[in-house]
């Protein structure tokens, strides 16, 4: 059985000002949501559409390739994730949970 990883993003802009996707053409399993000029079938929003990128937990294989490349150290291991960005975990969670989107709990966090 595969063990969660658990990566949050508290936030992956890049320092000039917009949300950077590095991280996403980084990913070798593909675990990082959305990518661009994609449309998901789930009705999950696009990557224009968020003001983030989200980390699967269940994709992730814990390679790290990710956190090299993000440009504004935005990406942590659960377990390394300072206490100010705590709540950025239940955030991710709620983009994707089980490997799967959850447009309810999204619905929730992104009003906010």
């Amino acid at each position: 059985m595969k063990q969660e990883v658990g990566y949050g993003i508290r936030h992956c802009r890049a320092r000039i000002g917009g949300k950077d996707s590095a991280c996403v053409d980084a990913c070798p399993v593909d675990c990082i949501h959305p990518k661009k000029n994609t449309t998901y079938d789930d009705g999950r929003p696009t990557f224009d559409e968020v003001s983030q990128v989200y980390i699967d937990p269940v994709e992730c294989i814990d390679c790290g390739a990710c956190v090299s490349v993000c440009p504004g150290s935005a990406i942590f291991a659960l377990d390394e994730l300072p206490e100010k960005w705590k709540h950025c975990a239940e955030i991710n969670d709620s983009y994707v949970k089980g490997g799967k989107f959850t447009p309810e709990e999204y619905a929730k966090h992104a009003a906010k």
